[in-house]
Order: structure tokens, then sequence, then C-alpha cells
């Protein structure tokens, strides 16, 4: 095992290299001039030139990043161009709103996409549930964020639109709003950061769902009609607990392997979600780093993102293993 995690730990560093060597080179091609942006279109050349020397821009790229690199060994991300924050501090803001909405939309995706796999291995003629499998699966994510905000907030009023909470926030050691609240011994924030975050979770959940849905159901289907299936119903067990005991677990596999495409994708998914419901995280801060031509900020939620599906992937991998022993890791 600790060997695995070195070497898993050494291929994530060198990941975080090349992937922030793409993005430097991206930037210098992208017609975009951050002095520019944060001087202002009136601002004359001179001030221009000055907050490029400021900032370094006037250096070669090769220098910027090494720059770069170097002070990301002390843990230095840089300072924001657009907020003129340190992108540590930026991130330390924006991060627990991110993770929060993350961590709730992958356990109701997963916990969802069992339910209807189940669901439809018990009754497999159900052609409604397949059909809105189907459709499910092919909304892109913007449109069912947008689908979602119309008709359960704008046309109905169930739930909120936007935002983490109705009126203050509260602090917490966690950052989390929904256990936060619970620590504080106030459970009505808890609940209205549960009524907040329901929408744009659930927009998240949808494709994990049905990822989740296809891969157990395929597998649940070929593992029920292996022999020591048939022997566990020979000896008198129930369907219920063969299915739970026997069935779902050595197909657990594939599922496993589907949850971890499906975190490199919800974190693209958050950037539209996020945006969509006015989510105050780590999504809406990198479009407007974005559109700030701010790199240090692109670089920093890159880097953050990177680290996450690294740990995840691991994370997936070593419950494969667990989940089915001939795998190793």
């Amino acid at each position: 095992m600790a060997g695995y995690l070195l070497k898993r730990m050494a291929g994530a560093v060198l990941m975080l290299i090349a992937m922030s060597s793409i993005i430097f080179c991206l930037q210098n091609l992208i017609p975009s001039d951050p002095a520019r942006a944060l001087a202002g279109p009136a601002a004359p050349t001179e001030t221009v030139a000055r907050i490029r020397e400021e900032l370094g821009l006037d250096q070669p790229v090769a220098v910027q990043y090494g720059r770069f690199i170097s002070r990301l060994v002390h843990g230095d991300l840089g300072t924001s161009v657009r907020t003129r924050q340190p992108v540590a501090s930026d991130l330390s803001q924006f991060l627990p709103a991110t993770l929060e909405l993350a961590l709730v939309s992958l356990v109701c995706g997963v916990a969802l996409g069992g339910f209807l796999a189940l669901l439809r291995f018990a009754f497999p003629r159900f052609g409604i549930l397949r059909l809105m499998i189907v459709g499910a699966g092919s909304t892109p994510i913007f449109l069912t964020s947008l689908l979602l905000a119309y008709f359960l907030w704008f046309r109905l009023g169930w739930f909120p639109g936007s935002g983490r909470l109705s009126a203050e926030t509260v602090s917490g050691p966690t950052g989390f709003n929904l256990v936060d609240g619970i620590l504080s011994g106030r459970p009505e924030v808890s609940l209205d950061a549960l009524w907040h975050i329901a929408l744009p979770a659930l927009a998240l959940a949808l494709p994990i769902a049905v990822a989740v849905c296809r891969s157990l159901g395929g597998a649940l289907h070929d593992v029920m009609k292996q022999p020591y299936v048939r022997t566990a119903r020979g000896k008198g067990l129930g369907e219920v607990r063969v299915l739970l005991h026997h069935g779902v677990r050595n197909a657990a596999t594939a599922p496993l392997a589907m949850i971890g495409l499906q975190v490199s994708l919800i974190f693209g998914n958050l950037i539209v979600v996020e945006q969509v419901f006015a989510w105050p995280g780590l999504g809406s801060y990198m479009v407007q780093a974005f559109a700030s031509a701010d790199l240090p900020a692109v670089l920093g939620v890159s880097m953050v993102f990177g680290i996450f599906y690294t740990a995840m992937a691991i994370l997936m991998e070593i419950s494969q293993s667990l989940a089915d022993p001939r795998i190793g890791l």
C-alpha cells in the first residue's frame, strides 16, 4: 500500500506540473492583457506598463513560470490580479462552498443511481423508468440546471434559486453550513442550507446517478447469472439478501470505476451549476478570473481541482481493490 501511494503521489506531482505548464502556455496564446484588465480600458499606456512591470508580466514566460514554481514550493500561489488578495486566501474563502456542493451531489448521485439500478433490475420491463434514465443522461448539465431553476424555483417556488443561506452566514470549524449549523446548536441554519443546496446538488447528481445506474445495472445482470448466486439461492437465502450480499458487492467494481470518471466531470459541471444558481464557490471565482485574465487565480483553482481529482482517483482504486481482491494496487 505504501509503495502504491508513493507512486501515485509522484504521478500527481508530475500531472500538476504538466497542467500548470499547459495553462501558462495557453495564457500567452490568448489575446488578453491582465494589466489592461486591472487598469481599465481607459487607462493610459504608461499606467498599464507600470502595472505589467509590478506583476512581472514584462518578463519572459519561462521566468514567470519559474517564479510561480518557486513560490508554489513554499505554498505561495501568488496574488490575484482581480482581487489583489493572496490566491490562497481567496481559495480558503470559496473552497468550502464548492466542497460542500460536490460532496452532497456525489453522495446523492451514488445513492440515487444505486436505487435506480436495483429498481431497474427488479422491474426490467418498466419502460418508463428506462426512458427517464435515458432522458436524464442525454440532457446537458446547463439545460438541466436551467429547467430545475425555472420550474422548482421561479414557477413553483419550492426551493430557493441562489446563494447558500437566506440571510446571515454562520461561522464554524468546517466551513460547511450543513455541518456548522449542527455544531453551533442552530439546526435551523442546517435546514436552510439544505434547502439552498437542493437544486444545485440535484443538477450535479443527475449525471452521476445515470452513470452509476447504467454501470451497476449492467454488472448486476451478469453477476446474478454466476454459479455462486445459484448456490446461494439453493441454500435458501432470500432474493433480497442474495441481491445485496452477493450481487451488489461483486458488481461494485464497474460502478466504482464509473464514479471515478464522474468525479473528473463534476469539476467541469461545477462551473456551470455555480453560475446558474449563483453559488459562491470556486466555479464562480474561476469564471471571474477568466474574465479578468487573472492567471494566478486560474492556476490556483486548477491546482486545487487537480489535487482533489487525484485524491478521488486513488480512493476509488483502493475501493475497487477492497470490493474485488483480484484487483491489485
